[in-house]
């Protein structure tokens, strides 16, 4: 005969509902290793103390939501504000320089910096148009979401007043605007429009952008960028 182990223990527990209730003085003599000091705590107890740690999770998660949705509240506020300010841009060819002063002061960036290749003739000859390779721009159109993480030498931080203090970056592709849609959906799935720029955000804090934080905003502030650079095609 085999001996009994503890899985046939365990299955004879979970299969026998009523056990304890027949046995109701072996329930109250279970003794448990408490994970708070060697003592031992009897199974209420610990069922208790499990379902404290329990509680205390749900209230730290609660937390978490209740301050994550306050800083999406301000960031949207800031985003809104940006977007007036560059709407309120009386000459085009203004907007790349407003547009990346802005976005330092309203969202606390140490540097930002842009170029845009989809530009008239009169255009061309600015700073903002000039100054990037072929390379940068293929990266650009690779994109499918911003890059969020360290800085491993990318071109586009050569455009910062400050590239060597640049420890993690985002890059947002800039693209055409369609005037249908800012992201074109074919089958569920957005399809990429040409790109016209590249926008980089840098920070001399090395996990301020990261591979696993949220892209929402990013994308978005990529868009109305987008938006507002066409009036220099």
């Amino acid at each position: 005969m085999s001996p009994i182990t503890e899985d046939d223990i365990a299955n004879f527990l979970v299969n026998t509902p009523d056990f304890f209730v027949r046995h109701a003085e072996v329930l109250g003599s279970i003794r448990l290793s408490s994970p708070h000091g060697n003592r031992a705590v009897s199974l209420p107890e610990r069922q208790a103390e499990l379902m404290r740690e329990k509680i205390k999770g749900l209230e730290l998660r609660m937390m978490d939501m209740v301050r994550n949705g306050g800083d999406y509240s301000v960031i949207a506020e800031h985003v809104h504000l940006w977007t007036l300010h560059l709407l309120q841009v009386p000459k085009a060819i203004e907007i790349p320089e407003i547009l990346v002063k802005r976005l330092e002061t309203s969202f606390d960036i140490p540097q930002a910096a842009l170029k845009v290749w989809e530009v008239s003739k009169t255009a061309k000859k600015e700073n903002f148009a000039k100054g990037f390779s072929e390379d940068v721009q293929k990266f650009a159109t690779s994109l499918q979401t911003p890059y969020c993480g360290p800085n491993t030498g990318f071109e586009a931080v050569n455009w910062l007043a400050r590239p060597a203090e640049a420890k993690s970056i985002a890059l947002i592709p800039l693209r055409a605007f369609e005037s249908s849609s800012v992201t074109p959906i074919h089958d569920g799935v957005k399809v990429s429009t040409p790109t016209i720029g590249l926008l980089v955000l840098a920070s001399e804090d090395e996990h301020r952008y990261h591979s696993a934080m949220g892209t929402v905003f990013l994308e978005q502030i990529g868009e109305l960028a987008s938006a507002c650079l066409n009036r220099l095609r």
